[in-house]
């Protein structure tokens, strides 16, 4: 087998590991619903794969039900249950409709009554209602995706702007009881910003929002500063939450993997936090420092890279992190780096990720292409594209983080 053949059959099991149908199943053992009705309303990338897995668990008991998805990650009907699919990573006014169809379903709703509130990465997008204008929070979401602020940073921000997020969808539900399981898409699964927390109180304050804006300088109208300084719910007595699946899953996965294929696996991090081309030339050294290696090795990072935009082009943290590491891997040998995002998106592209070896740099001079004028204009995507490195999954029914994997084979 290739390293491109090894680096597919990773990709393939760490996905289906991370897929959150057990995950779900297990975290619904210990559910107990009123005795009203059962209302679910599942928002995420993994939306639709977790209310599935949902339905299939409780066996007809859901009264109805909204899945709130991006585009094309609907998979079909699904009984009681109405799929929509929306704006991702800028809501759209989609995401403004079928909220508004699910907040139509928690109103009025009484003390005996449950909402199962089924949560994945991407739910910031997805479910919203904004408390400033439309114009002004897709404004505000580009300024944040485009200036390098990690994605607890862009939820700080994010909640604050919006009348479901930061907890206040819970304060929507009550009287009713709400049973969240939350699918973890962020390092260290804090509860409160996955999805910006439409179920969980707020742990952030007005004055780390307003840090944020000042730290990468954001322009933003008076009467958006306004909102940033009215505070969220930091008291929810209404919910009950169990957080599933994370990175490690990914990780874990990987290493079994690679393990099968004979390389000698090293986990060297599930919470990978920094610039992605930090990241790529960082995996680059390690394999440039293993050369000499009488073994095959597999070097694993878990976590969620950010990529400061600075040029017009087009890619992803992981298309980047992965065309960042191309140079530091000209001088190997057998050595191939990819890096792809578990949702089977990276950025604003078709692509999850990207893969390169100790032949990428020169197949792009060949092709008269400066791999690195690819990257100060941001364009890793047909960096990637021209010399047949862009990884597609499509849609995988998941989301919990991106996966870096350096080989070396021997």
């Amino acid at each position: 087998m290739t390293l491109r053949e090894d680096a597919q059959r990773i990709i393939e099991a760490a996905i289906q590991a991370a897929q959150p149908d057990r995950a779900v199943r297990e975290a619904l053992l210990s559910f107990r619903p009123g005795p009203g009705k059962l209302v679910l309303i599942a928002v995420g990338k993994a939306g639709w794969q977790m209310a599935k897995a949902a339905c299939q668990q409780l066996e007809g008991q859901i009264s109805e039900g909204i899945v709130i998805t991006k585009y094309g990650h609907g998979r079909g009907p699904i009984p009681a249950v109405r799929v929509f699919e929306a704006g991702h990573p800028v809501p759209d006014e989609c995401s403004f409709a079928s909220t508004e169809e699910a907040l139509r379903l928690v109103r009025n709703l009484t003390a005996e009554d449950t909402v199962l509130f089924l949560l994945s990465g991407g739910g910031s997008a997805l479910f919203e209602q904004p408390l400033c204008t439309p114009e002004q929070l897709r404004s505000v979401t580009e300024q944040l995706l485009s200036c390098g602020a990690d994605i607890v940073e862009i939820n700080t921000i994010r909640k604050r702007l919006s009348a479901v997020k930061g907890g206040r969808f819970a304060e929507l539900c009550a009287p009713a009881r709400v049973f969240s399981v939350v699918l973890s898409d962020i390092v260290g699964d804090p509860l409160d910003m996955i999805a910006s927390g439409p179920a969980a109180p707020d742990s952030s304050t007005c004055e780390q929002a307003l840090d944020v804006v000042r730290k990468y300088g954001l322009s933003l109208p008076e009467d958006v500063l306004s909102l940033l300084r009215r505070e969220t719910p930091k008291v929810l007595t209404n919910v009950e939450t169990r957080i599933t699946g994370s990175v490690r899953e990914l990780c874990r996965s990987a290493a079994e993997t690679a393990q099968t294929l004979h390389y000698e696996p090293l986990v060297l991090t599930a919470s990978l936090r920094c610039e992605a081309r930090e990241a790529g030339r960082f995996l680059a050294s390690i394999a440039e420092f293993y050369q000499d290696s009488p073994v095959s090795r597999a070097f694993i990072a878990g976590g969620e890279t950010v990529v400061h935009l600075t040029g017009t082009g087009l890619g992803g943290r992981n298309q980047e992190l992965a065309l960042s590491a191309a140079a530091g891997l000209a001088g190997c040998r057998d050595t191939a780096l990819f890096s792809f995002g578990s949702d089977g998106t990276d950025g604003p592209t078709d692509a999850a990720g990207g893969f390169v070896d100790d032949s990428t740099r020169e197949a792009l001079r060949r092709m008269n292409l400066d791999p690195d004028a690819f990257l100060r204009n941001n364009d890793s995507y047909h960096a990637l594209e021209a010399c047949g490195g862009l990884i597609r999954t499509g849609p995988t029914g998941t989301n919990v983080n991106d996966l870096s994997v350096l080989l070396i084979r021997r």
